[in-house]
């Protein structure tokens, strides 16, 4: 089981406060998960196949196109400002 003192410890670390009777009930949670992951750690997975998403979708996406941009001319107009090759804009913030 996870003592107070661990208990306040990991409290400490995520900032948060906690009572005496919150740390206790915290500990036997933490304990309670803890005591879960070792049974997890046990089980025997060697037989099951490797999956990414439960649901066996997967994404798709579009290839990528090439296209020539026409107007060139006029959007160098709209950046009069150039630097080390690149357009310069106006700060945002």
């Amino acid at each position: 089981m996870i003592s107070k003192e661990e208990t306040k410890h990991i409290a400490g670390l995520a900032r948060i406060g906690l009572s005496e009777n919150e740390r206790e009930k915290m500990s036997e949670d933490l304990s309670a998960i803890l005591d879960w992951m070792k049974i997890l750690q046990r089980a025997d997975v060697l037989a099951v196949s490797l999956m990414e998403h439960i649901t066996g979708l997967e994404n798709s996406a579009r290839g990528d196109q090439v296209e020539i941009f026409e107007k060139s001319e006029k959007l160098v107009k709209l950046f009069p400002e150039n630097k080390n090759g690149f357009d310069k804009v106006k700060s945002v913030l």
